[in-house]
C-alpha cells in the first residue's frame, strides 16, 4: 500500500487529509510539524507527502529542503498545501523542490487530481 506522510499543524486539516487520501487506498502517517515529518522520513520515506507551509519547529519549506538532500529524498511526491496563493511562494515552494501546489481549503475532488497531476493515482 503507499504512504503518504501528512504534515500539517492543525489537527483539522490532518483529518480532513487522512479521510481523503485513505479513501484513495493510502496508508496515513502524521506529523504535526517539519521536524517530526523529518524524522519519520527518516523511519521510512512515503511515496507523497501533503505538506503544511506555516508551522511551529519547522516550517514546510526548510522540511522539504531536508527531505530533498537526504538519501533517496528525491522520490516522494511533494504536495504543498497551504492558505499563500501569491506567485512568489508558488515558484519558491516548486523551486524547494515540490511537485504540486494546493490551496486550503481543498477537498477530495483537488486532491485526487493534483495527486494524478503527479502520478500518484
Amino acid at each position: 500500500m503507499r504512504t503518504c506522510l501528512v504534515v500539517d499543524d492543525s489537527s483539522v486539516i490532518r483529518k480532513v487529509a487522512r479521510r481523503i487520501l485513505e479513501g484513495l487506498d493510502f496508508q496515513i502517517i502524521e506529523a504535526e510539524d517539519g521536524e517530526k515529518a523529518l524524522e519519520a522520513c527518516k523511519r521510512q520515506l512515503p511515496d507523497a507527502v501533503l505538506l503544511d507551509w506555516n508551522m511551529p519547529v519547522m516550517d514546510g519549506y526548510e522540511f522539504l529542503g531536508n527531505l530533498r538532500r537526504m538519501p533517496g529524498g528525491d522520490a516522494p511526491k511533494v504536495v504543498f498545501c497551504t492558505t499563500e496563493n501569491d506567485v512568489a511562494h508558488i515558484a519558491r515552494a516548486l523551486h524547494a523542490g515540490a511537485n504540486e501546489y494546493i490551496m486550503k481549503p481543498f477537498d477530495k475532488d483537488i486532491v485526487t487530481a493534483k495527486f494524478q497531476e503527479v502520478g500518484l493515482i
